[in-house]
């Protein structure tokens, strides 16, 4: 009614309101009523927007490569970002023009000049397997880019999504690569059987160790028993000879001892002599009928008796008659 018109934003949305050709009302989430034939409304997006890519290079080696990817970006400046681009919305807030689009293409193309020097120093299978290294430069380049910060956005994050060859290449390096994997495969087979061969030499030749090494032992107590046994008789021979040797020298001792008993008793003996001859020297040239006179039994009646019977039988032709009786003989031992 009147051409007066009411429009909402939502909180993300940094808006700015031209009236007859100067700025009346800026801020985020505005919502007002205004003039449809004399207003302007600027609506920027400040959230995160995410921005796919998708260029091919040429590498090293001559070979085209396709790299497949997102930036992530944020609006810092949106004043600085209107006065580049076209981002007017009608009545129902929808944007008059395509502006918004030449942020896409050209941060695709800071994507890829970022990447060209990279790419083109590499080989093609090089590159393929370089995906977070081409994430990288492009991150630093598109963050560095002096046409990016122009438009007051700000580069948060890149993803590089594929990095792909042609597909005659593709095929070609399947090929390459099944046929790497088989020759892997083989080689791993062979190592394996090489393995199992050496561990079984090894097994062998530790059993042949330890045989050799039981054999050794076997050896070293043999001779330790030899050794044990030798010394066993060496010691037995040293106890012979000694004992051989106390027992001549108790023979010795025992020939000394009876040598010097017979001397001992050839001088006892020679000295009971000498005492016995000049015991007897005074009774030497006695008559003994003297001597048993003077002895202590001289006075013994019986031993008289005796002595006269000797007398008698001494003398018998002076012995004309005697008779001794029995009861004589009685008498006299009695």
């Amino acid at each position: 009614m009147f051409g007066i018109k009411y429009i909402k934003f939502d909180a993300m949305t940094y808006v700015m309101r031209y009236s007859a050709g100067k700025l009346k009302a800026e801020g985020r989430g505005l919502s007002f009523f205004y003039m449809a034939y004399n207003t302007s409304i600027v609506a920027i997006p400040l959230g995160s927007n995410d921005v796919q890519f998708y260029f091919s290079e040429s590498t090293r080696d001559f070979q085209t490569i396709s790299i497949q990817g997102q930036v992530t970006y944020k609006v810092s400046n949106p004043k600085q970002l209107a006065e580049l681009l076209d981002f007017s919305v009608d009545n129902y807030g929808n944007y008059k023009s395509t502006d918004a689009e030449k942020i896409t293409q050209r941060l695709t193309n800071e994507a890829q000049t970022a990447t060209k020097a990279l790419i083109q120093g590499l080989t093609l299978k090089e590159a393929i397997r370089s995906g977070k290294k081409i994430e990288e430069t492009i991150k630093a380049g598109v963050q560095s880019s002096e046409a990016i910060k122009m438009l007051g956005i700000e580069p948060l994050a890149v993803n590089v999504i594929a990095v792909k060859a042609s597909p005659e290449m593709e095929r070609a390096l399947e090929a390459e690569t099944r046929e790497s994997v088989q020759q892997e495969a083989d080689q791993a087979i062979y190592n394996r059987r090489n393995f199992a061969v050496e561990q079984e030499r090894k097994i062998k030749e530790s059993e042949l160790n330890t045989e050799i090494a039981v054999e050794e032992k076997r050896k070293q107590i043999v001779e330790k028993q030899m050794e044990t046994k030798f010394l066993t008789q060496e010691n037995q021979q040293k106890l012979e000879e000694m004992q051989l040797a106390t027992s001549i020298t108790l023979e010795q001792q025992r020939t000394e001892l009876v040598k010097l008993k017979a001397e001992n008793d050839k001088k006892e003996a020679d000295t009971s002599k000498y005492v016995l001859e000049a015991s007897l020297e005074p009774y030497k040239h006695l008559d003994w009928k003297t001597l048993m006179a003077i002895s202590q039994n001289g006075g013994d009646a019986k031993l008289n008796i005796a002595l006269a019977f000797r007398e008698l039988a001494e003398n018998p032709q002076k012995i004309n008659n005697l008779n001794i009786s029995p009861d004589l003989l009685q008498n006299l031992m009695s």
